[in-house]
Formats: C-alpha cells, sequence, structure tokens
C-alpha cells in the first residue's frame, strides 16, 4: 500500500498569486528542453551574436540609410518627373530612383572616404583626411558626455564647455610670444582647464545642492554663450584688434597643431593623435582604474554605491571636470587647427549636441564613441560631395539623427529585421500573458 505524504500535492502546485509562465523549457523557466530541441553550440553562438549591440548597431546603421535612400529619390527631380507617367513606364521611375540613390551614396563614399575619380593616390585619399579631421572634436566631445552618461549624469552642457575652453585660450594664451613647444601646449592645457572648471561648476552645484545638471548644463549654456559673445565685441577683451566684429583675434602660428601628413592634407593636423592618446586615457579611467569602479558604481546605483562607501558627490564633481576638460579639448581641435583666422561665438559648431548622438550612438564606451565619432566625421565630409549633386545636405542630418532612433529603439530594430529576442524581452512577454490570462480567469 502506498502512502501519500500530505501537502506532496501542494507543494508540485504554484502558490496563489504566481506568475503562470508557460510550461516550455529554456531560460524562462529553467526547465531543460527535450533533447532533440536542445540548440547547437553554433546555434546558440549565432543567437548570441544577433542579439549583440555591434550587430544592433550595423543594422541601424544599415536601416537609416535604407530609409535615407527612399528620401534621396523622393527628393530627386528626375525621379519626380517620371514619378508623373508611372503606369505608363514603371521601369523609367525606378531606373531614376536607383540612380539617384547609388549616385548619392556613391558621393557621399567619394567626398568622405575615397575619390577614385582623382588623378593621383594623395588626391584620393584627401576626403578620408577631411573626414578624420571633422570627427577629431566630435570625438573629444563625445567622450566627455559618454563618460558623464557612465556616472549617471546627463551632460548636454558640450556646448557652454567649448565656449569657456576657448575664452580661456583667447585671453590667457593668444596674446603671449613664446616657441611653438611651450606656446602650443600651453594653449591646449589652458583650453582644457577651462572646460573643466566650466563643467565642475556643474558637478558642484549637484553635489551640494542636488540640483539637477541638465537644467544647470541648459543654464550655463546660455550664460557661456553671452559672456563669449560680450568679450568678443568688447576692445582689450578677446575682440581683434581694428575690428569692430565679433571676432577674436587669429590663433598665433606658434599655438596651431601641425600637419600631420603634411600641407596636402591640411584638414587634418596632430590634434587628431591628441583626441586618440585621450580615447586610451579615457578607456584607461573608466574601465581599468580604481576610479573608474567608482564612476560606474555611481552610474549604476548612487544609493548602493554610497553604501558601500564611495562619495557619491565627490564622483560627480571628478566626473564633470573629465567631462568639461574633454569638451574642451574638443575646442583646442577647433581654434588649434592650421586653417583658423579667429574664432566667434558659434565656435562649437553644432558640436556640443552632436557630441550627445556620438556617445548615445557609441553606446557610452570609449571606443565606440571613437568609432560613431568617425562615422559622423564622414558623414559630414561627405554631405558637401552630396549637396554639390543637388541632394539637401539635410538627408545626412535626417541618416544621423534615425541612426539613434534606431539604436534607442532595438526592439523596432529587431521586428524589421527578424531577430531573436532577448531573454528579458522574453522573459516580459511572458509575464504580460500571464497577466491577461490571469485577469480573464
Amino acid at each position: 500500500m502506498s502512502t501519500v505524504t500530505p501537502g506532496a500535492d501542494d507543494a508540485r502546485r504554484p502558490s496563489e498569486g504566481e506568475d503562470q509562465l508557460p510550461k516550455v523549457g529554456g531560460p524562462l523557466t529553467g526547465d531543460p528542453l527535450p533533447p532533440d530541441q536542445e540548440p547547437t553550440r553554433s546555434g546558440i553562438f549565432i543567437r548570441e551574436l544577433l542579439r549583440g549591440s555591434a550587430v544592433t548597431t550595423f543594422l541601424a546603421i544599415v536601416l537609416a540609410m535604407i530609409v535615407g535612400g527612399v528620401l534621396i529619390a523622393f527628393t530627386n527631380e528626375d525621379v519626380q518627373t517620371s514619378a508623373g507617367y508611372f503606369f505608363a513606364r514603371p521601369g523609367d521611375t525606378i531606373v531614376a530612383a536607383w540612380n539617384a540613390v547609388v549616385g548619392g551614396y556613391e558621393a557621399l563614399f567619394r567626398g568622405a572616404v575615397f575619390n577614385a575619380r582623382a588623378q593621383d593616390f594623395a588626391t584620393q585619399i584627401r576626403p578620408l583626411t577631411v573626414s578624420l579631421g571633422f570627427a577629431a572634436p566630435l570625438i573629444a566631445a563625445g567622450l566627455g558626455v559618454a563618460l558623464a552618461f557612465r556616472t549617471g549624469l546627463f551632460n548636454i552642457g558640450a556646448r557652454g564647455q567649448m565656449l569657456i575652453a576657448a575664452m580661456f585660450a583667447g585671453l590667457f594664451a593668444f596674446n603671449l610670444d613664446l616657441p611653438m613647444w611651450l606656446h602650443l601646449p600651453l594653449t591646449l592645457i589652458v583650453g582644457i582647464v577651462g572646460g573643466a572648471l566650466w563643467g565642475g561648476l556643474v558637478g558642484l552645484l549637484k553635489a551640494k545642492t542636488g540640483a539637477h545638471e541638465v537644467i544647470l548644463t541648459i543654464m550655463l549654456n546660455y550664460v557661456a554663450y553671452y559672456l563669449l559673445l560680450w568679450m568678443l565685441r568688447t576692445p582689450g577683451l578677446l575682440q581683434a584688434a581694428g575690428s569692430n566684429q565679433p571676432q577674436s583675434r587669429p590663433t598665433p602660428a606658434t599655438a596651431q597643431f601641425p600637419d600631420l601628413l603634411g600641407p596636402r592634407f591640411p584638414a587634418l593636423d596632430w590634434g587628431f593623435v591628441v583626441v586618440v592618446i585621450a580615447t586610451i586615457i579615457v578607456w584607461w579611467v573608466v574601465e581599468r582604474s580604481s576610479l573608474g569602479l567608482r564612476l560606474r558604481a555611481v552610474g549604476e546605483n548612487p544609493s548602493a554605491a554610497r553604501a558601500a562607501g564611495i562619495s557619491v558627490e565627490r564622483i560627480y564633481v571628478y566626473a564633470m571636470l573629465f567631462a568639461g576638460g574633454l569638451a574642451g579639448l574638443a575646442a583646442m581641435n577647433q581654434i588649434q587647427g592650421t586653417v583658423t583666422t579667429g574664432f566667434g561665438a558659434t565656435i562649437d559648431a553644432g558640436i556640443g549636441f552632436d557630441a550627445i548622438t556620438v556617445a548615445l550612438l557609441g553606446r557610452s564606451r570609449a571606443w565606440g564613441t571613437f568609432a560613431a565619432g568617425i562615422l559622423f566625421g564622414g558623414l559630414k565630409a561627405g554631405s558637401f560631395a552630396m549637396q554639390a549633386q543637388g541632394i539637401p545636405v539635410d538627408i545626412v542630418l535626417v541618416v544621423q539623427s534615425l541612426i539613434v532612433l534606431f539604436i534607442a529603439a532595438p526592439p523596432l530594430l529587431r521586428a524589421v529585421f527578424f531577430l531573436p529576442k532577448t531573454d528579458a524581452e522574453k522573459a516580459a512577454k511572458a509575464r504580460a500573458r500571464a497577466a491577461k490570462k490571469a485577469v480573464h480567469a
């Protein structure tokens, strides 16, 4: 005679209110899959690869380029003309759209990477040097925004930090008469210090008063802009001698970065090398140093970091000092380039806000931000060649915006390309089904 232990059946029943997940194997329930349904090693590798951030980023760029191609076709005059008799000869519209898209992206590549139509190799690779030149300040400012992101701070004050850095360099370094080996690094350091102080002010105010960094950085952007504009309009401060325009004196020749590859490539100077070094330093600080561990801990959970003995307020100040200094480096790439003839109140050239996009695309990682900066520098360089073909330059801005949009919405991207869902998405969907079933029960 068999005996039944009281409560044994109850132990196998889910308790009242417990989530009723579907009875399938896998990571949701912990139940093993049948032997014939267990994924192979290659299947697991492919699934994890498709879920990875690198594939997601690449597909976001591809999808943005596809949408950009549609816009190029719609704005092309030949396509618009042939669309008028589409039902009579649809092939003409298709061919015109294809030629418009291929011609537009060929011009983008020719203006950003390699110009096969040029006569010599140096001229053919000049577009790449232009792209790298445009990318240098984007990378530097993006690193500052990314580092703040990793600390849990939304720094949108890179513009103000760049303007203050330019102001510091103009006030304290432009009027010096020094040899290049001393004048160039001194100007660079002064600009970085100016940006760091302006960024550190945000961190200090947040640490001492609890004010939100978004409000602080927005307001300080305005303060920096109008302060610099006043100095550029005031004789004896930053305004060039003998001029009534809000323009500074030219950057002294001894404070300019030398050409990296010679006079045939004036767009690329040693400032790019400084940015590469800054990328290595930021990567090491954030990923390998004890300070980086504290920065990341505060970014993940400030309360837990404080409970572990980390001074959250001090970390906020450190993070914004670093972020402001990197924005200052971006400004120095602008005013110490070999083609500068002085700067105005728009010296940031939108880089301060583009840096947010670069940091988001780079997923707030040093080398990801570096790659994103090069991509956006190439898009900017190639946009001029596209514009020469009659394509609106705003399409490039649309492509940039769409890239970030798709990066920020991975479920949408996975749905478009039929990528496997992550375990978190599967679990969330299973919980939603269980809750819906419980409501209707």
